[in-house]
């Protein structure tokens, strides 16, 4: 299992899962994207270049996933293909998608923002648990 939905009240929570704290972060940008969209129906035909940068793995988690978000946000772009390398203060991922097309990506919910409530990346488990803002 990539990712599953936990409860919360009034947001969308999500914990990721995988073998290791990259495969994690990549989860956890499938999992967001999933939440908006059905992001296992965007093929794999343009690739987009994401950096992020941050003291700790909280911060750049935080920033990967809010650029994510930007990226659907402001170009339209459906990524579901996530492949992720974090060094010293810093991530860069390689992420695949397509152009939006609400006929083939079946639309969920609208995620405004990434918080830092509840935020946790367990390096132990390996997990991520973060709360969307909705």
């Amino acid at each position: 299992m990539r990712y599953e939905v936990l409860e919360h009240t009034a947001d969308v929570m999500i914990k990721a899962h995988g073998l290791t704290i990259e495969e994690c972060f990549q989860n956890a940008a499938f999992g967001m994207m999933d939440q908006i969209v059905d992001a296992s129906s965007a093929e794999a035909v343009v690739v987009e270049e994401i950096t992020a940068e941050g003291a700790t793995l909280d911060e750049l988690l935080y920033s990967f996933l809010s650029e994510v978000l930007f990226i659907f946000d402001a170009r339209g772009l459906v990524l579901s293909e996530f492949d992720v390398t974090i060094g010293v203060g810093m991530l860069k991922c390689q992420a695949r998608g397509e152009k939006f097309d609400a006929m083939k990506h079946s639309p969920r919910q609208e995620i405004k923002a990434v918080t830092y409530h509840l935020l946790q990346v367990n390096e132990e488990e390996p997990s991520i648990t973060v709360l969307f803002d909705v």
